[in-house]
């Protein structure tokens, strides 16, 4: 990739600022790290709105990409995804449509779009696994979001089809790390968690996590995502999505990630579970088995490291994290 212009667009967010910290500290020489040649560019939604056709040729005017890795989307929580079903449907699809069609434009040598794992059916066997995203409708609260994302997976085949272009998706599953969305009424459970009990701590208050504590989700670190992404610009062309996750075997339970937060924050209070609330599905497992192949093995960081860093930043970013509503990175 000599003379690469690599271009992320959400460039400001989780995995946008996790994919710039392993170019930036990756070794010389490393399958990850910034090569000769390569210029990085990691963009946010105020050097261009990326609903807008112009807007978004424009920036491709700009920096002339050769590379793109596509992180721009409009986001939000459960609540929001459900009460803003068109905005989220509209939005994404303009933001997906202009930035594949720019990069066809721009003649642009390799393209990764960022899909989610609520793009997979919601009556599905598990587990899931990259041939299963078309095979029934997705659940009803990510209807907007997730019918975007899907049509980027369409998008990418017809552009190669029709035109020969080299665009294709990764499919993480729950991500969390440095620069995540720590607001407590829009962010994902991670985040979400590290934040409450926190303030539990500072305000002398019970540490209180709804449900029970026992459904199980596969976490991955950003800086081993960006890791994924990099290697997935470098090394593989194919139009087919790859799903970029832990093991099965590496499913976390919400109470383990609990006590890992306590852990970590040094919350000494009141700890309890609110079995009340509801769980949500018990565990929606995805095969990491074709990543694996292809790459020849990785090697994630374990998640308890991984967790201790994400809080540390947190703590020490406390003034400056993200606490907004839902946004384009």
């Amino acid at each position: 990739m000599s003379k690469a212009v690599v271009l992320v667009t959400g460039g400001t967010g989780l995995v946008g600022q996790a994919i710039k910290h392993i170019i930036e500290s990756e070794p010389e020489g490393s399958r990850f790290g910034k090569q000769p040649g390569e210029s990085w560019i990691f963009a946010s939604s105020s050097e261009g709105d990326l609903r807008d056709p112009s807007q978004s040729r424009r920036l491709f005017e700009k920096y002339k990409p050769t590379h793109v890795i596509h992180l721009a989307a409009l986001v939000g929580g459960l609540f929001k995804n459900m009460k803003y079903k068109l905005t989220f449907l509209r939005d994404n699809i303009l933001i997906n449509d202009n930035v594949l069609h720019s990069s066809y434009e721009s003649k642009v040598e390799k393209l990764i779009s960022c899909l989610s794992t609520c793009v997979f059916p919601d009556k599905v066997e598990y587990p899931l696994d990259e041939r299963k995203i078309h095979s029934g409708a997705p659940h009803e609260s990510n209807f907007g979001y997730a019918h975007a994302k899907r049509l980027v997976d369409v998008q990418n085949h017809a552009y190669k089809e029709e035109f020969g272009c080299n665009f294709t998706s990764a499919i993480p599953t729950n991500v969390f790390g440095p620069h995540d969305n720590f607001d407590l009424e829009d962010s994902h459970v991670i985040p979400g968690l590290i934040h409450k009990c926190y303030l539990a701590k500072q305000n002398n208050t019970p540490f209180v996590v709804a449900g029970t504590g026992k459904p199980l989700r596969q976490f991955i670190f950003s800086w081993d995502l960006a890791k994924l992404f990099i290697w997935m610009l470098r090394e593989y062309d194919d139009v087919e999505p790859v799903i970029l996750s832990v093991g099965e075997d590496e499913e976390v339970s919400i109470r383990a990630v609990a006590d890992a937060i306590v852990k970590a924050v040094g919350f000494q209070g009141d700890y309890t579970f609110d079995t009340k609330r509801a769980d949500g599905q018990f565990r929606k497992p995805a095969s990491n088995k074709k990543l694996l192949s292809l790459m020849g093995g990785f090697e994630f960081t374990p998640f308890d490291q991984a967790l201790d860093i994400t809080v540390d930043w947190f703590l020490k970013n406390y003034e400056s994290a993200r606490t907004g509503n839902a946004n384009i990175a």
